[in-house]
């Protein structure tokens, strides 16, 4: 069989349980054994290749198998089998590779060094410039600070298309349970379903783009050169609420938010920087207090201090990205900006003119 064709088939056989990168990668280890006997046997007319098969065979893990959480190395092997977990205290690395040493198990692990020297020179540049914090959320998509204004992109209207999305699955989902599987009917309620849900995710594809887009030219307007978002990558880990609010956090598009966000303002000559974003809805700018909130209004009961929920959020990524997390705010923050879906905008990161209309939100 040819490489290609190999692996094609071992991936997805059922005897394979590793992840589908490993799989490629014992297929890739194979072709290069053969490869090495037959350039060997072209001088070496005696050369065989290894008839005897192994007992103990190296297993490889690409970066997209790789993940490093909570001190722990996890290695995936697939969706139906379990990973492999190793304590860890260090970087993540880009490769991982187990073998038998002949007398134990050896874990060896492959890093980047350009990508390394990338990271160290970040971590040596100074943060200069106009700095933005970016907080994302479920009722609103970003909210976000720059020092001195605080800027909300609406997320309103595309959390009620979600809304009419689950409506629409569990009303097409009834009706198709009431008729025969493969029957005229059952396919024509099958098409619509795909149709209409084709549809509703064009036009939640169109309100992300428009808002993001709006957020970032309005950074750039005001001289922005570093982005920082608040990095809610495993939120749906530690959600554990009732089912109404499970299904929002679980529903949420804030990953598809950070990607465009991301690309857009690097598109614009800006630095986008994740950071952990651990109290940063609960600390008081003013006393540095903490303070749970209660609804879309943050209330300090000890200092009197009123703000938008996501904007203090916004404001402490800001302050602990520059390192002044625990120095008050000093002066009075201006009520926010909200920047509201405008369906005949362009989606260009470019046109910033297009989006000049602003409507502020009354102070809270």
């Amino acid at each position: 069989m040819k490489p290609a064709s190999l692996m094609r088939w071992f991936p997805n056989s059922p005897e394979n349980e590793l992840h589908a990168h490993s799989a490629d990668a014992v297929v890739q280890s194979f072709c290069a054994a053969l490869k090495s006997w037959r350039s060997r046997r072209n001088s070496d007319p005696t050369a065989k290749p290894p008839k005897r098969r192994r007992r103990y065979f190296k297993v490889i893990w690409k970066s997209s198998a790789i993940r490093v959480r909570g001190g722990k190395l996890v290695l995936s092997n697939g969706k139906t089998n379990p990973p492999v977990v190793i304590s860890w205290a260090w970087e993540t690395p880009v490769q991982v590779e187990i073998g038998w040493d002949g007398k134990q198990y050896e874990l060896r692990a492959c890093y980047d060094p350009s990508k390394r020297q990338a990271e160290r020179k970040e971590e040596e540049t100074p943060k200069a410039g106009e700095v933005a914090g970016v907080d994302l959320g479920e009722v609103h998509l970003a909210v976000a600070h720059d020092g001195k204004e605080t800027f909300i992109a609406n997320g309103r209207l595309l959390r009620s298309q979600r809304r009419y999305q689950n409506k629409l699955k569990g009303k097409l989902s009834r009706l198709m349970a009431r008729k025969k599987r493969d029957s005229r009917r059952w396919k024509r309620l099958v098409r619509s379903k795909q149709r209409q849900l084709a549809r509703l995710a064009k036009q939640m594809a169109d309100i992300l783009h428009k808002q993001t887009t709006r957020l970032v030219s309005t950074l750039q307007a005001r001289g922005v050169q570093t982005v920082v978002i608040g990095d809610i990558r495993d939120i749906r880990r530690s959600a554990q609420y009732n089912k109404a609010a499970n299904q929002k956090i679980h529903q949420m598009l804030s990953g598809q938010v950070r990607r465009m966000l991301t690309y857009k303002a690097e598109q614009l000559g800006m630095r986008v920087v994740l950071q952990e974003e651990r109290y940063t809805s609960q600390k008081c700018p003013r006393c540095n207090m903490l303070h749970k909130p209660s609804g879309r209004e943050y209330h300090c009961r000890a200092y009197g201090f009123r703000f938008h929920r996501d904007g203090v959020g916004a404001v402490n990524l800001r302050r602990k990205y520059l390192g002044q997390f625990d120095v008050p705010v000093v002066g009075v923050m201006a009520s926010p900006i909200g920047l509201r879906y405008w369906p005949h905008a362009q989606c260009s990161p470019a046109s910033e003119s297009r989006f000049t209309n602003r409507e502020r939100i009354p102070r809270l």
